[in-house]
């Protein structure tokens, strides 16, 4: 999936990058205290895709610990998405 450029995104898509900033801002503290953060890089055709960065990036855990949680969050709050990958 390439970045989507957020002038391109339709009305839903914004909607959907909207919520999920507020989304990764609510973890954003937890993250940033075992010094990393989470990247909202694209939406398309249901899936979105997120870029862990810092400590989190490549740390076996983080998938396990913090994508069951913001997967979870992004689903309940917008069922239309079908799958959250992070890299």
């Amino acid at each position: 999936m390439d970045k989507v450029s957020h002038e391109t995104w339709s009305m839903e898509h914004e909607a959907w990058r909207r919520e999920i900033e507020v989304i990764l801002n609510e973890v954003r503290p937890a993250l940033l205290e075992h010094g990393g953060d989470a990247v909202l890089l694209g939406i398309e055709d249901g899936r979105v895709k997120i870029a862990l960065k810092g400590a989190c990036h490549g740390c076996p855990m983080s998938v396990m610990t913090f994508g069951i949680m913001v997967d979870e969050m992004i689903k309940r709050r917008i069922p239309e998405v079908k799958e959250v990958a992070y890299e």
